[in-house]
């Protein structure tokens, strides 16, 4: 019987795609280009966080976003809408983007003259976890109908993250959901986690979001490259 060879393919990869992410941090830090990477299950509320991000943050910062999707550039042309500049990465049955599907979009970019780049990612709670793109920042949502035991079952996704947005706060009252058992159990896995409780489409709560985005972007742009 012939010896059978296994390749850990999974190790290679993480390895090349962490190397290029970083590569894209210390670039982006050169820059002064601050990119955010937004996560979320489909449907909790990523483009709606964005377009209302952009109308209060477009005239502080220069914008620019990247849009991952599956097969559509239905989001990409909502974003275009604002005046923003918009790119569209086909992942083509790929669930989550990587550091080099990342690279491709800031190519298409005029990265000086852009202060904030946001990456709205395909949409599920498992493998754009895995997957350093060179944000700066990640940012999960969690809606309110999606209940509060997502960091019992996905706990990557929030450990990973620097900031949890608790979407969809105006339908509260129709749900089972306890934000206290949430934060106790996402504290647990993350402690130093931000948490932002909010609802994009009254914008109750929309601000804290932007204030500590804001401050983020302006921490890193007077960091040191």
């Amino acid at each position: 019987m012939e010896e059978v060879r296994l390749i850990e393919l999974k190790e290679e990869i993480m390895t090349d795609n962490n190397s290029l992410a970083a590569e894209l941090k210390k670039m982006l830090r050169g820059k002064k280009t601050f990119l955010v990477n937004i996560m979320s299950s489909p449907g909790a509320g990523k483009t709606t966080l964005i377009l209302k991000t952009i109308e209060l943050l477009k005239n502080r910062f220069r914008i620019a976003v990247i849009e991952a999707d599956i097969d559509s550039v239905v989001d990409a042309e909502k974003v275009a809408r604002l005046g923003v500049k918009a790119v569209q990465l086909r992942t083509g049955g790929f669930c989550h983007l990587d550091a080099s599907m990342v690279s491709k979009g800031l190519d298409a970019l005029d990265l000086d003259n852009l202060d904030l780049i946001i990456i709205e990612n395909v949409g599920n709670l498992v493998c754009p976890a895995e997957f350093d793109t060179g944000a700066i920042r990640n940012v999960i949502i969690l809606s309110i109908p999606e209940g509060d035991d997502k960091p019992l079952k996905y706990p990557l996704m929030f450990t990973v993250c620097d900031c949890l947005i608790v979407s969809k706060t105006d339908c509260a009252s129709m749900f089972d959901f306890d934000a206290e058992i949430l934060e106790k159990r996402v504290k647990k896995l993350n402690p130093e986690i931000k948490i932002f409780p909010l609802s994009a489409r009254t914008g109750s709560g929309i601000e804290a979001w932007t204030g500590w985005l804001e401050k983020e972007i302006r921490e890193f742009v007077e960091s040191p490259a």
